[in-house]
């Protein structure tokens, strides 16, 4: 087995794509590729249970009908079954035509009244289950989000979280109401089968074994041909996200103009279709191997059949079985034939939805791992509706997976009303240390204190009621211009008018909303009718008319003036020093020029607090402060 295994690998052919690299979330194809029918049914019954349980905490009613009329409805196919054989015994039976016609006739009624209440049963149970299916996809989707909008900060710069995170969002989401439709096709074939059985045992024991030598052949195709199909989406995978990524590339609207003023459509069109050729080369090699499948299962398929109306007509020969019995059992058998390859294939179905359900699964305990441990139902510490001071002693950080501390035994002071700014070059620690003192992330060591309170013993969400970001990099929220503001509180178009339409005079946002169509209720969002699309300065000046609205005693300004000409930056500043008013700001720039007026600049690098002091003190030091603001000082004077 093992030299079989390895002579497979050298046979392998060489990737014709080198520079794709399956992602760790695509991982499950390959392991759907090595499983055999001997795992599946021995994990079978757990993905069953799983999906029962998500069954039942969607819709019980859904449940227990989907479950109920799939059992009397095999029920009832037994039932018809057996009243067949009335039917035949008095149809073969000696006498005039009409006479053995009218002996059929009760076996008859029994027969139809069966096939009807089975039909009626297997549309209810369909109902249900097309019912139960929207209602697991609800069920999944919202404690996904919830738990992703929950989880700490820090888990979101996890490498490996985020690999899971994919893998749940993706095909872990979409296989949830999969399972649960593929649990229930089990039980269905699985009833279809024993109804066939139990009727074949109660006609003959013998007959039991015939049921099996027929349904076998195409349960080995269906097995076989499906196994193919996963391995050609193990090969293509990589193939198919990047002609995904490529028909992005070369149909939305935010990469138009790149691609045209590069002309890049030519070499655009041709890696697509190098890609699409590969692909189309490898399921056209796939629907040949299929076919090859499919018509031997149907050539053994018949062998078997063959043999099964030999076995009979030998039993009929020795009088083993009377040919009505016969008769029955020839439809028994077709009927568990069908029931049992729809059995193996279901199994073989719900087992590989099983899989990436379970990623879902392991993202959700991992995420429940990962929420913060402080609810607000547990918390001891409780924070004053306005702060007097915030205090960070000896504040370490690192990423998750990195390597380098970002914050070194950092300690600092903010006061009421003051304006502090928090200066350095790229990867100094700035907005890791603002982040920190906003509660969105733990230190690993040392502590930040809201008037001696420690926030480690404060529920989050009461730290972050108490701060307003106005950040670089900002959400161009799809709603209206309205929502833009005031959703961080609140979030109604008319929550607090007074309030929004003062924050957005005070950011200059109320210049940018006389412009739209329809005011304050335009959708900004041009892929949707009606919908409007903004600048960044124009984004930015909102951002800002929402961190004004919280009305918060801690402002975090990092970069807001990133996507402003120079006069809307001077205009900025001025607009934050005046909205202050016993606030407390912490901006965070590189544009030295702005925080010459605040009460205390703290300058960072490496992770560590090299200078204090306000500009004139900085400026006196010499030191890294001075260095670079006489650098872009000098810009402007050499212009």
């Amino acid at each position: 087995m093992r030299l079989r295994r390895r002579k497979r690998q050298r046979e392998k052919p060489a990737d014709p794509f080198p520079e794709l690299v399956a992602h760790t979330w695509t991982a499950r194809s390959g392991e759907l590729a090595e499983t055999g029918m001997r795992v599946m049914a021995r994990q079978l019954p757990s993905v069953v249970a799983r999906a029962a349980g998500l069954a039942w905490r969607a819709s019980r009613a859904d449940t227990c009908v989907t479950v109920g009329c799939n059992l009397l409805a095999g029920v009832f196919t037994a039932f018809g079954l057996l009243a067949t054989t009335g039917v035949l015994t008095a149809l073969f039976s000696a006498g005039p035509t009409p006479d053995r016609v009218r002996a059929a006739l009760p076996s008859l009624v029994l027969v139809a009244v069966a096939a009807a209440l089975r039909a009626g049963l297997q549309a209810a149970a369909g109902w249900s289950q097309s019912r139960l299916q929207p209602q697991v996809t609800r069920l999944v989707e919202l404690r996904l989000y919830e738990l992703t909008t929950a989880v700490e900060l820090a888990a979101l710069d996890d490498p490996d979280f985020l690999d899971d995170l994919k893998r749940a969002q993706g095909p872990g989401m979409a296989a949830a109401p999969l399972v649960v439709r593929t649990a229930v096709d089990v039980l269905t074939g699985a009833v279809g089968m024993f109804a066939a059985a139990g009727t074949l045992g109660v006609l003959h024991p013998l007959l039991l074994p015939l049921l099996l030598l027929t349904a076998l052949p195409e349960g080995w195709a269906s097995v076989r041909s499906a196994r193919m199909r996963y391995l050609v989406e193990l090969a293509v995978v990589g193939v198919v996200r990047r002609k995904w990524i490529l028909s992005d590339l070369m149909a939305d609207r935010r990469h138009a103009a790149e691609v045209r003023s590069f002309t890049m459509r030519g070499f655009l069109l041709g890696e697509y279709d190098r890609l699409a050729a590969y692909q189309r080369g490898v399921e056209l090699d796939l629907a040949r191997r299929q076919t090859i499948v499919r018509v031997t299962g149907d050539l053994l398929q018949g062998v078997a059949s063959a043999g099964v109306y030999v076995a009979l007509g030998l039993m009929l020969w020795s009088g083993a079985v009377p040919l009505a019995v016969a008769g029955t059992a020839v439809l028994a058998i077709r009927a568990g034939q069908s029931s049992l390859a729809n059995l193996v294939y279901a199994v073989n179905q719900c087992y590989e939805e099983g899989l990436y359900f379970g990623d879902y699964l392991r993202l959700c305990d991992k995420a429940e791992a990962l929420a913060p441990a402080r609810p607000a139902e547990t918390a001891t510490g409780e924070l004053p509706g306005r702060f007097d001071e915030i205090a960070v002693h000896d504040v370490t950080f690192t990423y998750p997976g990195a390597e380098k501390r970002s914050l070194n035994g950092i300690s600092m002071t903010l006061r009421r009303g003051e304006v502090v700014a928090l200066v350095g070059e790229n990867g100094s620690g700035k907005t890791t240390l603002a982040k920190i003192m906003a509660g969105l992330y733990d230190p690993d060591g040392g502590e930040v204190r809201w008037d001696g309170v420690p926030l480690r013993t404060v529920a989050p969400e009461r730290v972050w009621e108490r701060i307003a970001v106005i950040a670089q990099e900002y959400t161009h929220w799809p709603m209206t211009a309205a929502q833009n503001i005031t959703m961080g509180r609140g979030g109604g178009d008319g929550d607090g008018e007074d309030g929004m339409l003062t924050a957005a005079r005070a950011a200059g946002a109320d210049e940018v909303v006389a412009d739209l169509p329809r005011g304050y209720q335009t959708l900004l969002d041009r892929r949707f009718e009606g919908g409007a699309e903004l600048s960044g300065g124009q984004w930015q000046r909102l951002a800002v008319a929402r961190g004004f609205f919280r009305d918060a005693p801690l402002l975090i300004c990092d970069e807001p003036t990133a996507a402003l000409d120079a006069r809307a930056e001077h205009h900025l500043f001025e607009r934050i020093r005046a909205h202050a008013d016993g606030r407390t700001v912490l901006l965070i720039t590189h544009r030295l020029a702005s925080v010459r007026h605040a009460d205390r600049i703290y300058v960072l690098d490496g992770g560590r607090v090299i200078e204090e002091g306000d500009h004139a003190k900085l400026m006196a030091a010499g030191g890294l402060y001075a260095e670079l603001y006489s650098l872009q000082a000098a810009a402007y004077h050499a212009a």
